[in-house]
């Protein structure tokens, strides 16, 4: 599609969430708008239910009315979901169910999770400033496969020694050749954008699966990216690796369960897990491909209704999803206003030690959008 095709309007689903999901994704919709509206285009934002809100309203986490909304937008935009209040939900019915039930109606197979810690920032970080500042690094993650959705699953009674009967649980990690040769051309072709260096992360000297992901990934890297550098890490050593020296990373390339763990851990990187967005992605060349933009961080009931929480996170996932409606410079516009109001000093509650100025989640969206707009001058920012 040509630029003059394209459309003015673009539908987006925003499933506010649980927690503080509609105290950051709120405010972040508000610095999407004025920037699309400075670019020339426009968001026709619906909202809809999803996680603990729709099994309260109508009994499951992913309503069908959500689906449709979903699989008719352009860009869907969340919080995050569940809570406390859903933890007795059956296994079936709980608020995460409606994300990973979400991910597989979108075939959005690939998760991806930049991390940096701007020099601004590298005071706030849990590590050395000398270790963490400067780090750049984009993990990819497979997102609809492996473990979380492996068959069978389960729990049966089984008699055990004595004649007793015990229950016994399990999983499946389980992937086919072609889930792993699309995610690692993900990992490739970003790469190719960046730095040219890939850490494929498994665990092969143990796992048969990760056997199988290595020798595919090493395939494709030769034969079709000659160009890339690919190394592999066990997941436990990797682990280590992005405490140890994270500015050492590029891409990094993994499964579902190793990429959830990695990137919670490389969140702590920057010392706010309010600072890190996400995006997930189906195939390219589908003749729809509507990709899902939501923060890293969880919805933290207890921080709720207070204005405290980091609406950065939820914006920076909005840059994103300008990235993926081909809309990069209303996407750099969005990114340099987060840049200019961390460069001012302006902090949310989590990163208040680490700033000059303390500011409310609305005010911190508001320096955002006005920084992403060109504002003349910090004294005319607003900040109450």
């Amino acid at each position: 599609m040509t630029s003059s095709q394209r459309p003015t309007t673009y539908r987006i689903a925003w499933l506010p969430g649980d927690g503080i999901g509609r105290e950051v994704t709120e405010p972040a919709l508000a610095v999407l708008d004025a920037v699309a509206e400075a670019h020339g285009f426009f968001l026709d934002v619906g909202e809809h239910a999803m996680g603990g809100c729709a099994i309260d309203a109508t009994g499951v986490p992913l309503p069908d009315a959500t689906r449709e909304a979903c699989m008719a937008a352009d860009a869907v935009f969340m919080g995050a979901v569940g809570g406390p209040a859903w933890d007795d939900q059956p296994p079936e019915t709980r608020p995460e169910r409606g994300l990973l039930a979400l991910r597989r109606l979108l075939g959005t197979f690939a998760n991806l999770r930049p991390v940096s810690v701007p020099k601004t920032l590298a005071g706030a970080s849990p590590l050395r400033r000398e270790i963490v500042a400067g780090t750049d690094l984009l993990i990819v993650r497979e997102l609809t496969g492996g473990i979380y959705f492996g068959e069978p699953r389960g729990t049966v009674e089984e008699a055990g020694e004595g004649g007793h009967t015990e229950s016994v649980s399990f999983n499946t990690m389980r992937y086919t050749d072609a889930e792993i040769e699309r995610i690692a051309r993900v990992g490739f072709e970003w790469a190719r954008r960046r730095g040219r260096r890939v850490t494929s992360v498994d665990k092969a000297n143990v796992l048969d699966v990760s056997r199988r992901w290595r020798a595919l990934v090493s395939e494709i890297g030769a034969s079709e990216y000659p160009d890339v550098h690919l190394d592999h890490l066990y997941v436990d050593n990797a682990a280590m690796q992005l405490v140890r020296n994270p500015r050492g990373f590029d891409v990094v390339l993994t499964s579902n369960l190793f990429g959830d763990i990695l990137s919670d851990l490389a969140a702590t990187l920057p010392g706010s897990l309010g600072l890190l967005p996400s995006a997930s992605l189906g195939a390219p060349n589908q003749q729809r491909c509507v990709g899902l933009f939501e923060p890293v961080h969880g919805s933290a009931p207890d921080l709720a209704g207070q204005g405290v929480a980091n609406p950065l996170a939820a914006i920076l996932s909005g840059a994103m999803l300008f990235d993926a409606l081909d809309r990069p410079e209303a996407a750099a516009a969005v990114r340099s206003g987060v840049t200019g109001a961390l460069d001012a000093g302006y902090r949310t509650a989590d990163l208040a030690g680490h700033g000059p100025t303390a500011v409310t989640t609305e005010a911190m969206a508001r320096c955002v959008s006005q920084y992403a707009l060109r504002a003349p001058s910090r004294a005319s920012l607003v900040v109450e």
